[in-house]
């Protein structure tokens, strides 16, 4: 979830980079000389991920700016703002389900 929103465009040479960074990672894996990944919390990752969020939402409003100046084409700014959509209707239902669980547990007799 960490890329979840990140500030990614649709373009060929990021499609490229990230297919080039999963290449890496998957010789990685596969001669066993990729590092553990380091412990932390639920605290720290939500925080993380709100923030990244944060920016793409940020990011998007700057977007229509862009195409107006003629700086960016209608399909990048189409593509960009449903990647923004995405992110963020994916964050609400995360929390939709977290709120969910904590109601739950609160229901829950000790």
């Amino acid at each position: 979830m960490s890329n979840i929103g990140g500030n990614m465009g649709l373009g060929r040479a990021n499609i490229e980079q990230q297919l080039r960074i999963m290449q890496q990672r998957s010789k990685e894996l596969q001669s066993g000389g990729a590092s553990q990944p380091k412990a932390t919390s639920f605290e720290t990752v939500i925080a993380e991920n709100v923030s990244e969020l944060n920016k793409s939402v940020n990011s998007s409003e700057n977007i229509t700016l862009d195409a107006v100046k003629g700086e960016l084409d209608f399909h990048e700014v189409a593509g960009r703002l449903k990647e923004t959509q995405l992110s963020f209707n994916f964050a609400m239902q995360v929390r939709n389900k977290l709120i969910d669980s904590y109601r739950e547990v609160m229901r829950m007799s000790v």
